[in-house]
């Protein structure tokens, strides 16, 4: 008797089995995906961007640099595009200019397009992020701009290629740890925190096979700082996961990194070690039963201004010239220039918000320039009530954007690096406050 009930009970698990499977086949009708990829690595040795300290431009090439879409279309036609970029950051003028391209042979419009930059610090120089970084010749110059322009004509290209390959898929999505990344401001607040989750979305076609993996990590790509083209470790976790299943396009979007790095660092063996370290993580998370992500998609995109303290006069600036470090010195220069030739100083930078909705199983939170982890603790908090996945450096890098704390405490992330970006600065206090009540309201029905 014992035997039969084990046996009617094995009966009843499968046939449950069965129904969950149908289930899911049927629910994942909703979706079409599209995928692209093309290779933005230089054909050029040119100047690498993110280490203000190069002297010269890049030497080679470890592994290609990659931008890569997926276009998701939900069974009302509603459509989104994620792009991944092996880049030190994007510009609103380049994002824009893409988007605006796009739209004209997709119809896919610039809010529906969100494009993140892995931020790594093996990539070349974007024309107009964190321009007085660097000490360029006019022939430097040039090969950037020029740069520009391919990187542009790229992005057009693999989003359009993208939203011309739709077919039946299903997505679903879960969360692994990796634990490599430490809270780069140790010596300011010795107690800062760090995010390890690496969140996964799983996108499989109609046969259930894996076409597509997108994951995360809130981490500097900060491993290695050689003269060759590299991905650091972001790059090598794409490698690995390419590598363990094959036809499977892997990519990788940068969370709330801004005041985090990897540890240790400093040769490419541990830009490789930490690479497959996240790959793993992926692997263990893909390997598991992931949660059905189902439909509608919504796409909403908006900025606010996010003040700076007041500006120097020109009396001030004048009285500057000459004095502190070299990028103190551009950065006094540029804003005379800008005085001369727009009449005033930025006050302001119109911060960009990016919110991706799949349906009630999944909101992913795109956050521009680089901000810090605290914002990314506070949104998980405060939306507690739904699935979030934060995202920073999304669709333009423009300078670091602290957190409230990170704004008291000062020091580089705090307002010190901003010099770079060409901006006086650092923001006026409540800057934490307008990021989040703007990602509020786009979150909200």
């Amino acid at each position: 008797m014992k035997a039969k009930i084990t046996m009617i009970r094995a009966l009843l698990f499968c046939l449950l089995g069965l129904l969950f499977s149908v289930q899911t086949e049927l629910k994942a009708g909703d979706w079409k995906v599209g995928m692209a990829r093309v290779d933005i690595t230089p054909t050029k040795k040119i100047w690498l961007g993110g280490y203000a300290s190069r002297k010269k431009p890049a030497e080679g090439t470890t592994h290609p640099l990659w931008a890569k879409a997926l276009v998701f279309e939900d069974n009302q036609g509603t459509r989104a595009a994620i792009v991944t970029t092996d880049l030190i950051g994007l510009t609103r003028e380049i994002s824009d200019a893409v988007g605006k391209r796009v739209a004209q042979k997709t119809g896919i419009t610039r809010e529906q397009i969100l494009l993140n930059s892995s931020h790594t610090h093996s990539s070349p120089v974007v024309l107009g992020c964190a321009s007085l970084a660097y000490d360029l010749s006019p022939v430097h110059q040039k090969e950037i701009e020029d740069y520009a322009k391919q990187l542009q004509d790229n992005l057009v290209k693999v989003i359009v290629e993208a939203s011309q390959s739709l077919s039946e898929a299903s997505l679903s999505y879960g969360e692994e740890r990796a634990t490599f990344a430490i809270n780069r401001r140790g010596r300011i607040n010795p107690d800062g925190p760090v995010d390890h989750t690496v969140p996964v979305l799983r996108v499989n076609d109609a046969s259930g096979n894996m076409r597509a993996v997108l994951f995360g990590y809130a981490c500097h790509n900060t491993t290695i700082a050689l003269f060759e083209y590299c991905g650091d470790y972001a790059g090598f976790a794409q490698v690995a996961l390419e590598k363990k299943y094959p036809g499977t396009m892997a990519l990788f979007m940068i969370g709330c990194g801004g005041d985090a790095n990897p540890d240790p660092r400093g040769t490419l063996a541990l830009a490789e070690q930490h690479g497959n370290s996240l790959a793993a993580a992926v692997i263990r998370a893909v390997d598991q039963p992931l949660e059905p992500i189902q439909g509608p998609l919504t796409v909403k995109m908006q900025r606010t201004d996010l003040p700076f303290v007041e500006p120097p006069s020109k009396a001030e600036l004048l009285e500057r010239q000459g004095k502190g470090d070299v990028y103190s010195q551009r950065l006094t220069k540029y804003l005379l220039n800008q005085l001369e030739e727009q009449g005033a100083i930025a006050t302001s930078y119109p911060f960009s918000v990016q919110v991706i909705t799949f349906g009630d199983d999944l909101t992913l939170i795109g956050l521009g320039g680089e901000t810090v982890i605290d914002y990314s603790i506070r949104l998980h908090e405060e939306l507690s009530d739904r699935r979030i996945w934060v995202a920073g450096y999304c669709n333009e890098v423009f300078a670091y954007v602290p957190s409230e704390r990170v704004l008291k405490e000062g020091g580089y992330e705090g307002g010190g690096a901003m010099k770079y970006f060409g901006f006086h600065g650092p923001f006026e206090p409540g800057v934490e406050d307008r990021v989040i009540q703007l990602v509020h309201s786009l979150v909200a029905p």
